[in-house]
């Protein structure tokens, strides 16, 4: 466990290198290392979630104008393009891999995006509802706990808020769909998009109550 991406303290040697990526239309240096998610690049599952969200001028036409959340950030490639796209609105970007939180907190200074906040999840106000989710999600983990995280933060989407999840198609993503569809009676799910083996799942609060309460 100590080596996995989803481990809190990895074990692996940590030092920081950099690499460049295409994000938010440009490319841009950032900072990686071993023990985190996808140190060597984009994954190919988040390339496909950024390339299908759809047009922030849409997001915010049709949404709520709230916090943005990157759950399980890595070293933050999600939570960096979302900062950029809205640069007027807070973005936070959650993983309880400490250096994946080092990492992306140095790549939020050096691209100049002081909206976004980095945190563990433990740190994240209990008040504080999101008007998106955007996330790969650490599959991973294992059904049980990928269960038990997406209960805890699902919760959290404001009235009329959005997630999207990408998820590749050999690694359950039509059964994760339904599962959502089935556990959140107050969320509408649908496959939003699928391209190379991943299917993103959009999964949209449409009632205007007080809570999501799973089953």
């Amino acid at each position: 466990m100590a080596q996995h991406y989803f481990s809190e303290s990895p074990e692996s040697d940590g030092t920081p290198r950099e690499i460049e990526v295409w994000l938010a239309g440009e490319a841009r240096t950032v900072r990686t290392a071993a023990g985190v998610f996808s140190p060597d690049g984009l994954d190919r599952g988040t390339a496909v979630l950024l390339r299908e969200l759809p047009d922030p001028s849409l997001l915010e036409s049709t949404g709520p104008d709230g916090p943005i959340l990157d759950l399980g950030c890595g070293w933050g490639p999600i939570a960096i393009s979302a900062a950029v796209e809205h640069p007027e609105r807070e973005v936070w970007a959650v993983e309880i891999n400490a250096r994946s939180r080092e990492l992306t907190r140095a790549n939020a200074s050096s691209l100049g995006l002081p909206h976004l906040r980095v945190a563990a999840p433990d740190e994240v106000p209990v008040e504080l509802s999101f008007a998106e989710i955007r996330s790969n999600p650490p599959i991973r983990i294992g059904k049980a706990a990928l269960h038990d995280l997406l209960r805890q933060w699902l919760t959290r989407l404001a009235p009329g808020g959005a997630a999207y999840l990408v998820v590749a198609k050999h690694l359950g993503a039509d059964s994760l769909q339904r599962w959502i569809a089935t556990e959140f009676p107050g969320l509408e799910v649908t496959r939003f998009a699928r391209d190379k083996g991943f299917h993103v799942i959009h999964a949209v609060r449409r009632d205007q109550g007080s809570s999501i309460t799973p089953r």
